[in-house]
Order: C-alpha cells, then structure tokens, then sequence
C-alpha cells in the first residue's frame, strides 16, 4: 500500500528510486547526530525551508518520512494535522521533527520554538512521542533536546 498526502515517502522500499542512499537500510536513532548524519542529504542545497517528519518505531528505527511542507525562503507552513496524519498511518510510536534553515543561522526562531511546543502538546493527545526537533544547517544542525528546549 502507498499512501501519498502532499509529498510523502511512504517506507524505505517504496523511495529507492527517489533516495537511492537508503535502499535496504534500516537506521536506529540513538541520538540527534545519527538522524543528522542519515538524512542531512535532505537539506543539503535547499534554498527554501523545509519540514520533514520522521516516523520510528518503537525501538527507534526509522521506518518513512514525510515531505510535510516547503516554505519560502526563511518560513515552512506546518500544522498538526499534517504532520500526524502520516505518523498515524504509518502507525508510528514516535517521531522527530526537522527542518532547515538555508539563511545558515542555527537558532531556533521564536516560530519554531512556538511550533514545536505545539506539536509536543498534540502528540500527546495521540499518544506518539514528539523525540526531538532538528534543525539542518550547512554542516551542523540543532537539537532541541540537546538545547533543552522541550
């Protein structure tokens, strides 16, 4: 079954054509590097935001991402309903929020501070587990965990 909802890549099988660096690999989360390292190539290049949503499973594997939105040059639109939309589907235990910032400034902006709260409060309701929220610059990111943001 592929589900498609705005731009998504349902499972790792289904997107060896697209993201061909990800064919058979199954990558365990243990820490905001081993997410940044797997998927910088996401990011990398990008001129406009973008907002992926990574769905684990319960032991931390990765099993898809989301594609939930591609903003303006310094702006993503997101709302919760997007981003839990796929994660329910893909019956996902947790997932991990991230996008870029092309501008290079690593900071979280108040928006995304804002935002992240927000969809912590929602996972919650769900019951899926917000791990973290990443942001991609060109050779480094940001970890709101690492920065004791959430």
């Amino acid at each position: 079954m592929k589900c498609y909802i705005r731009t998504i890549s349902w499972k790792f099988s289904d997107t060896s054509e697209q993201y061909p660096q990800l064919k058979d690999k199954k990558i365990k989360i243990t820490s905001p590097n081993d997410l940044y390292e797997a998927f910088r190539f996401l990011f990398d290049g990008e001129v406009k935001e973008r907002f992926v949503v990574f769905w684990l499973s319960s032991c931390n594997i990765v099993s898809g991402f989301e594609v939930i939105s591609e903003g303006l040059l310094n702006s993503s639109l997101v709302h919760p309903r997007e981003v839990f939309r796929g994660a329910i589907i893909a019956t996902c235990a947790n997932i991990i929020l991230a996008h870029n910032h092309p501008s290079g400034n690593v900071d979280p902006s108040m928006e995304d501070i804002k935002i992240t709260k927000k969809l912590v409060e929602a996972g919650k309701i769900i019951d899926i587990s917000v791990f973290d929220h990443i942001i991609f610059c060109e050779n480094q990111y940001t970890s709101f965990i690492e920065r004791r943001l959430m």
